[in-house]
C-alpha cells in the first residue's frame, strides 16, 4: 500500500514537472520592478534606503531640541512602516514611555542635524587667531563622502516634547 501511495505521488510530481515549465504570464501582466542584478556579487544600498537596525536609537528632535529616540519599528503584514514607536522622558532610560508616531509624521535627515555650536563659527582670539580651530586633515587622508552610509542622521517630528508625552503610551503583549 505504502509503495503504491509513493508510486503514485512521484509520478504525479513528474507529469506535472513539463506543465508547470511551459507556463507564461499573461500579455496584459505589468512589467517587474526593476531590480538589482542577480548575478551582483553585493547588494549596494540605494540613496534612501535604510538599514532598520540603524533606525532603532537614531536621536529624534523637534525644532528646538533632541525629544527622544527611536526603540520600535511597527511593521504591517506587506512590509510597510505603520508606526515609529518614540522613547520620550525620563533620564537614562529611566521614567521613559514610548509613544506611537505616524510614520509619515517622521521626517529622516540625511544631513547632520545643525546646532548653534556648529552653526556659529567660533569667534577669533586678540591674536587673530581663531580659538579652539582644529586642525586641517592630512592632504592624503580620503573622505567617505562618496559612499552612501545606508542610513539617516536623525529623525524630526513637528511636535513639542510636552505633545509627545501626552500621547497614549505603547504597551507590548509578552
Amino acid at each position: 500500500m505504502k509503495s503504491q501511495l509513493a508510486t503514485l505521488i512521484l509520478g504525479a510530481a513528474l507529469a506535472s514537472g513539463p506543465a508547470l515549465a511551459q507556463t507564461t504570464a499573461p500579455a496584459n501582466a505589468p512589467a517587474a520592478p526593476a531590480t538589482r542584478s542577480a548575478d551582483a556579487k553585493t547588494f549596494p544600498i540605494k540613496q534612501g534606503e535604510w538599514r532598520s537596525s540603524k533606525l532603532i536609537g537614531l536621536n529624534v528632535y523637534n525644532q528646538d531640541d533632541k525629544i527622544g529616540d527611536i526603540n520600535e519599528l511597527i511593521v504591517d503584514h506587506s512590509g510597510k512602516i505603520e508606526a515609529v514607536v518614540i522613547g520620550v522622558g525620563g533620564f537614562l532610560g529611566m521614567g521613559e514611555h514610548d509613544v506611537a508616531v505616524p510614520f509619515g509624521q517622521v521626517k529622516f535627515m540625511e544631513e547632520a542635524r545643525r546646532t548653534a555650536a556648529r552653526a556659529n563659527p567660533p569667534a577669533a582670539n586678540t591674536t587673530g587667531t581663531v580659538a579652539n580651530n582644529p586642525p586641517a586633515a592630512p592632504a592624503n587622508t580620503t573622505t567617505r563622502a562618496d559612499t552612501y552610509r545606508g542610513y539617516p542622521d536623525h529623525a524630526e517630528v513637528s511636535m513639542t516634547k510636552d505633545q509627545l508625552k501626552a500621547l497614549p503610551e505603547v504597551r507590548y503583549s509578552r
